[in-house]
């Protein structure tokens, strides 16, 4: 269990990750109207992927030799993360920041569900119960039938699921392959999928705002790897982990800033029932491991 400073540090870092991703967000829709998504995605990842390279190199964290095991499971949550950035970005070309990030809060919630499912993780009624909370709190930020939703929404709903997909099969992983392997990889099947895409799109010139946007998205992605890969091993994840939610109030405000969105009253209820259920599952979860290690470390009677 890590001491109160390395915690504070983790959430730090955790919290810089996430403004980091959102600002990659930013910069990606920005392009919007400039480049198609993969052209995007292919010329994104050809710039990270090499300095993701040399930073798992330097830390000696570049393992390519892994087991069969692994690398089956490797290749599959490429797959999901393949699909994941699909989904989202796609999502992020055509609707709000803030709203698409909202939707992608009920991820923590879903992997909860995950592990019950495919761990045979006991999560109890109170847990479920913030689980079917946070439902309702999706379907008030996607509104089905109401006049804010767009088949867009699906979209953002869809990479979700690829998420928690991810997640599943990254905590399937042996503990012998490195983090950053995990990421490096990931980003070079991000881009390479990208770039066969991008075969069967015009290809758009690049103008210097564009290219600005573009080496933006690359600085802001790569930190975003390096402070999240960092917090999570900092920091215990029960306390780490809930910082991931000031995503939203990074795209909150950088949506309104950049593009003048800002989500309705329904949608920010929504997002903050969707808070409300994952803070009080990881609260929970948090507790209960607690108190299943004192009862572990208590001695005989």
């Amino acid at each position: 269990m890590a001491d109160l400073n390395e915690n504070l540090r983790g959430a730090m870092l955790m919290t810089a990750s996430m403004a980091a991703f959102t600002i990659n967000d930013t910069f990606v829709k920005s392009l919007a109207g400039e480049l198609p998504l993969f052209q995007t995605v292919f010329l994104r990842g050809l710039a990270v992927t090499p300095l993701l390279v040399l930073l798992a190199w330097s830390r000696g964290a570049l393992r390519l030799r892994m087991s069969r095991r692994d690398a089956v499971l490797l290749a599959f949550r490429s797959l999901s993360e393949v699909l994941a950035a699909l989904f989202f970005l796609t999502a992020l070309y055509n609707m709000p920041l803030a709203n698409a990030t909202a939707i992608l809060q009920a991820a923590p919630l879903m992997v909860t569900l995950a592990g019950a499912l495919f761990f045979a993780e006991a999560i109890g009624i109170w847990r479920m119960s913030a689980i079917l909370v946070g439902f309702v709190g999706v379907l008030l930020i996607v509104q089905p039938g109401g006049e804010g939703f767009t088949g867009y929404s699906i979209w953002a709903l869809a990479a979700v699921v690829a998420v928690v997909a991810r997640d599943v099969l990254t905590r399937m992983m042996s503990g012998a392959l490195p983090s950053l392997t995990v990421a490096t990889v990931t980003g070079f099947s991000v881009g390479a999928a990208a770039g066969l895409a991008a075969l069967f799109e015009p290809w758009v010139p690049v103008s210097g705002t564009s290219a600005l946007a573009l080496a933006g998205s690359v600085v802001s992605i790569l930190f975003a790897y390096m402070f999240s890969v960092t917090a999570v091993r900092m920091g215990d994840m029960g306390f780490v982990a809930p910082f991931r939610y000031t995503g939203l109030v990074w795209a909150l405000v950088l949506g309104f800033v950049a593009f003048g969105d800002f989500p309705g009253p329904l949608t920010l209820f929504g997002s903050a029932v969707v808070i409300a259920a994952g803070l009080f599952t990881y609260l929970r979860e948090r507790r209960l491991a607690i108190r299943r290690r004192e009862i572990s470390q208590a001695p005989p009677r």
